[in-house]
């Protein structure tokens, strides 16, 4: 079968997407490995040590639930273990994903409450403390803020949304989605007071799509216990129950826990702050050969960067879905869409996972070239000014 089917080009295709993220060989070939019987002995021991290993990521001594799913799944799985028909939540309007978060929510049978922006920016910490201060009933329940926002490039800063909920008084819950995030930039569950972490496979980790994750503090286990939405499969107690002993309630997705563990052995070998850097070097580079190309950063605060992605928009009257056809077409590159109400405005330039500084280089110069080709207004040479960053910034492991 044709998986795809466009037309043969030489060389191999750069996905710069903000995720999925390229996976590398060596976490492919983990998961070429015999599938394992999951009530096993082996697996047991696997298991228990893979549990143990992935906190590290998270930066939390508390348990990690996997499931079988999308990020959306573990969006589901943090609202429905946490919430009760009718509660309400807080929520800033930071881009399309957390809009979608709100949809889901809505679905459950929540009632959110949305803090408008402009999507330029991450969330509005001190409309959070605000609103949480005017509610003195402590109606909401919860404050579920999106870390790194994959439609806009735009990061909240959880450590200041804590800080908010506690001037306030509140004792709303805080949860955060860092589907996009986890693995890129520097995330810490326990230190910033998160009480259910959201995240998934296919970003940071360098893995497919296909697993997710829900990092649950002890208040959120104790929410847990009163939360009066339905739920079976998303349930964390027969997880946590399971995973004590070293197994899940139904069936894993095995091959992929072989690429989790190659991954967080990747990663620790690398040590984390130098992916953090390494990610923040890459983001830099990007942002100066945009704005020498005389572009825009979808963006607007700096202390907001992600480094995972960087969103750029386009002069009025040209179409970034025109730019990324040419792109695609010449030179065998994918970029990522503009989402909701960014849709033919911005083109998304993935710099996450396994990613080096000639990786950069090649996905910029790609970049140039196709505005070039498309007939985009801009100033020839963000390649070399991105390259020149980067030749006085290496870093120890490019």
């Amino acid at each position: 079968m044709a998986y795809f089917e466009s037309k043969r080009i030489a060389g191999r295709h750069y996905l710069q997407i903000p995720g999925p993220s390229t996976v590398p060989d060596r976490i492919l070939r983990a998961m070429d490995n015999a599938t394992m019987d999951h009530r096993g002995p082996d697996f047991g021991k696997f298991t228990a040590q893979l549990l143990e290993k992935v906190k590290f990521v998270f930066k939390t001594t508390g348990p990690v639930v996997i499931y079988p799913a999308s990020g959306t799944g573990a969006w589901e799985a943090a609202l429905a273990n946490t919430l009760s028909p009718g509660d309400r939540v807080l929520m800033c309007e930071t881009g399309w994903f957390a809009h979608l978060w709100r949809e889901l929510a809505e679905r459950l049978g929540i009632r959110p409450e949305f803090i408008k922006t402009d999507w330029r920016r991450g969330a509005d910490v001190a409309g959070i403390e605000a609103r949480l201060r005017e509610d003195k009933g402590h109606e909401i329940k919860a404050v579920a803020v999106v870390h790194n926002e994959t439609s806009t490039g735009s990061t909240s800063r959880i450590a200041e949304v804590r800080a908010a909920i506690d001037a306030a008084g509140h004792p709303a819950l805080l949860l955060v989605d860092t589907i996009s995030g986890l693995g890129s930039m520097d995330y810490r569950h326990d230190e910033w007071g998160v009480d259910v972490t959201i995240s998934g496979s296919q970003k940071g980790l360098m893995l497919p799509p296909g697993i997710s994750f829900n990092a649950i503090s002890a208040k959120a286990i104790r929410a847990s216990a009163e939360a009066k939405i339905g739920r079976s499969y998303w349930d964390w107690g027969p997880m946590l129950k399971s995973n004590a002993t070293g197994y899940f309630p139904s069936t894993p997705a095995t091959t992929m826990l072989y690429g989790l563990d190659t991954a967080l052995d990747m990663m620790a070998e690398e040590g984390l702050e130098n992916v953090f850097a390494r990610h923040d070097r890459h983001a830099e580079a990007t942002r100066r050969a945009v704005r020498a190309w005389g572009l825009e950063v979808q963006c607007e605060d700096p202390r907001h960067y992600s480094s995972v992605l960087t969103a750029v928009r386009l002069p009025e009257g040209h179409s970034a879905n025109a730019l990324r056809a040419t792109i695609l077409e010449q030179h065998n590159m994918s970029l990522g869409n503009g989402l909701g109400q960014l849709n033919d405005r911005v083109f998304r330039i993935g710099h996450l996972g396994d990613f080096g500084n000639l990786d950069l280089v090649a996905t910029l110069g790609g970049v140039e070239m196709g505005l070039a080709a498309a007939g985009v207004p801009h100033k020839p040479g963000g390649v070399q000014v991105a390259m020149a960053y980067l030749a006085g910034n290496a870093g120890p492991q490019g």
